[in-house]
């Protein structure tokens, strides 16, 4: 296990260093700068402005100043929301990303999992062939139209939810289905296939053998192994989640790192650009030793590979 850390340590830093390098290298790309606007602004103005942001200074003194300021966790001052730094504005907006993501993740599994668990024990009858196309009607919904169906339905109709916010409980549920469904779906899919593969195994037949109930071979014996795709998928499902939640953020109005990232792109706000794309990125390989740690416990066989 302590081996497995440091390699996947070891392999985060080049890996960080390309997604930064590669960041850099397409926000220079872009044309326009975070500080063009509609109104003329004098060149001596400018000048001080560019000066003052280290933009007068040539292409590569920028990249290693970049690259120096991120070593040292300073994520430099935000363009567009003057006063404020990168990292405060990620310290106050992503806790709000990771409570809508906790609870789609909550969603998901609580029901993908005994959807494909059905499923299987229902094999070759009309409700696995019912459940598994409506997980197919899952997948196939995104969730750009997914959350203004909701939206249009459940607020605009019915009245029973807000159309956007993030104040009370009941702003919470429109965009958890919208974010979760997706990955509830894809688990449903997964928890099937991987139950269909353990009911094939010949401890299940000496379990049915023995004339143990059904609902002990599924839960005490199958359960445990048949989750082990699942538990696979929750690392990037986990970072799904998370950055998917940009599109569900900007639909719902919901005020979390999504929303300003999105926000930060169109205004050319550089800093708070590659700010966030390194946060999620640092983010996102945590998730996965994470992952890797859970299935080491969970097969053993695998601490030899």
């Amino acid at each position: 296990m302590h081996l497995l850390i440091i390699k996947r340590l070891l392999q985060a830093i080049p890996t960080l260093w390309v997604i930064a390098t590669a960041t850099f290298i397409l926000l220079q790309l872009i044309p326009g700068g975070p500080f063009d606007t509609e109104k003329d602004i004098s060149e001596e103005v400018q000048s001080l402005i560019d000066s003052h942001y280290g933009l007068d200074l040539p292409i590569q003194e920028q990249y290693f100043r970049f690259i120096s300021q991120r070593l040292q966790g300073n994520f430099g001052p935000s363009y567009k929301y003057a006063g404020w730094d990168v990292d405060e504005i990620i310290i106050q907006s992503f806790p709000v990303s990771l409570e809508l993501g906790f609870y789609a993740l909550i969603f998901a599994l609580a029901l993908g999992t005994p959807i494909g668990v059905i499923a299987a024990i229902k094999h070759q009858k009309p409700s696995e062939s019912v459940l598994m196309s409506l997980a197919m009607v899952g997948i196939c919904m995104p969730s750009f139209v997914l959350g203004p169906i909701l939206i249009l339905v459940f607020s605009m109709e019915l009245g029973w939810f807000n159309p956007s916010g993030w104040n009370h409980t009941g702003d919470r549920v429109l965009p958890t289905i919208t974010l979760g469904l997706f990955y509830a779906a894809y688990i449903a899919r997964l928890s099937r296939s991987g139950m269909l593969d353990v009911l094939r195994m010949d401890y299940i037949r000496t379990a049915q053998a023995k004339g143990l109930k059904g609902r002990v071979i599924v839960l005490r014996h199958a359960l445990r192994t048949a989750l082990y795709p699942v538990v696979a998928y929750l690392g990037p499902a986990v970072a799904g989640l998370i950055s998917g939640s940009f599109v569900v953020e900007t639909i719902f109005f919901i005020p979390g790192l999504g929303s300003f990232f999105v926000n930060s792109a169109f205004n050319r706000d550089s800093t708070m650009v590659m700010g966030t794309v390194l946060f999620y990125a640092v983010l996102i390989l945590i998730l996965n030793l994470i992952v890797d740690l859970v299935q080491l416990w969970m097969n053993p066989r695998t601490r030899n590979d």
